[in-house]
């Protein structure tokens, strides 16, 4: 008779606890801190209001995040500079291949700002203009500052501030330019209107139009202008059309002026029978009475700083950067608020700016929409 097997050795169940309760502690207490963690931060990055400001909105806050432009990094007194660059549009609605500015989120900045955030503003110009409601957003918003606050705003122009940026400008309670700059343009221009004369037929495909005329083709814009089709290239602009869209630019160009006249002490009929819509040199400008001196930067900024009554030797100057990596992470737009971020010709895709596209638009701007628009 064989001996008896031995019988297979059955682990107790309980024996095989000590670990798995060992593992899922293990594993909790990871987790746990994890979560632990996390809610730290938010609360943390709730404090500090990132959260609100990166995600709510998925944009930078206004004024999160600054750079340093100028002065002693460890002054006491800090200045706040705004760049006014490129065409001045009204909000972040449209694209356009070069720098352009919002005014209304320019507005914003200037109206979050309380006495004691900063010891005065410089606005640092370099525009051909753009929108009226763009300009004037920024004007209306640096006379509630200077009001509200008491502090000075100082416009600079760093290459040049034509008709829009004029208006901008226009309350600062001191202009001064750099040199070789160009200041003035107070005028406005509606346009462009094509017209196509003596049309023979229509050429071209889904994808490209094309006219072929007898007559070649015109384009006019109106500088100061009731048909239903108005603006239509098959026909002349009738007079009636001219004189009735003249009206309101009339209204435009009359309002821009009193405000260019209130601000800087200058008659509405000179600037209508002097200055007209011309740029000026630094030297005629201040003749003219729209700038008040010539210096360069360095210099410009300690005046900023001595017409607000602080040490221009202990004072910096700080401007909006880009958000940080934190508020990126977080879904903050890239780029510095109040400002577009261009198209590339690269990018295959049409500029959708009111300046560029669509109807005709009474415009306080100076120079090629070219440059704005590719």
């Amino acid at each position: 008779m064989p001996p008896p097997r031995p019988q297979p050795v059955v682990r107790a169940a309980a024996e095989e606890k000590p670990f798995a309760r060992g593992f899922g502690a293990g594993i909790g207490l990871a987790l746990g801190v994890g979560l632990v963690s996390m809610a730290l931060l938010l609360v943390s990055l709730l404090g500090t209001g990132l959260v609100a400001r990166a995600v709510g909105g998925a944009r930078a806050d206004m004024l999160s995040t600054t750079q340093h432009v100028w002065g002693p990094a460890n002054a006491s007194n800090t200045m706040l500079a705004l760049n006014i660059s490129g065409a001045i549009e009204g909000a972040g609605q449209g694209s356009m291949f070069a720098t352009g500015t919002y005014g209304y989120e320019i507005a914003e900045q200037l109206d979050a700002l309380g006495a004691d955030d900063y010891s005065g503003v410089l606005l640092l110009m370099d525009t051909p203009g753009g929108s009226i409601y763009g300009s004037r957003a920024i004007a209306d918003a640096v006379i509630r500052y200077q009001e509200r606050t008491g502090n000075k705003v100082v416009a600079y122009v760093q290459s040049v501030a034509a008709s829009g940026g004029m208006y901008a400008m226009a309350p600062a309670d001191a202009i001064i330019s750099d040199y070789g700059t160009f200041v003035g343009s107070i005028g406005v221009i509606f346009g462009p209107f094509e017209r196509y004369r003596d049309v023979t037929g229509l050429t071209g495909n889904i994808l490209t139009s094309g006219v072929e005329t007898e007559g070649g083709i015109t384009q006019e814009y109106l500088t100061r202008g009731t048909a239903k089709d108005f603006g239509n290239p098959f026909r002349d602009m009738t007079d009636e059309e001219r004189a009735v869209y003249g009206e309101g630019m009339d209204v435009e160009y009359n309002q821009f002026v009193e405000f260019v006249s209130e601000h800087r002490g200058i008659s509405a009929d000179r600037i209508r029978d002097e200055l007209g819509a011309y740029m000026f040199d630094p030297i005629t400008a201040i003749e003219k009475g729209l700038v008040d001196e010539v210096m360069g930067r360095p210099d410009a900024f300690r005046e900023a700083a001595s017409l607000n009554e602080v040490d221009p030797e202990d004072t910096r100057v700080v401007s909006p950067a880009l958000p940080g990596g934190l508020s990126s992470l977080l879904g903050a737009e890239q780029r510095v608020y109040g400002h577009n971020i261009p198209l590339s010709s690269n990018d295959g895709l049409r500029p959708t700016s009111q300046i560029c596209t669509g109807a005709p638009t009474v415009l306080a701007f100076a120079g090629d929409f070219t440059q704005v628009c590719g």
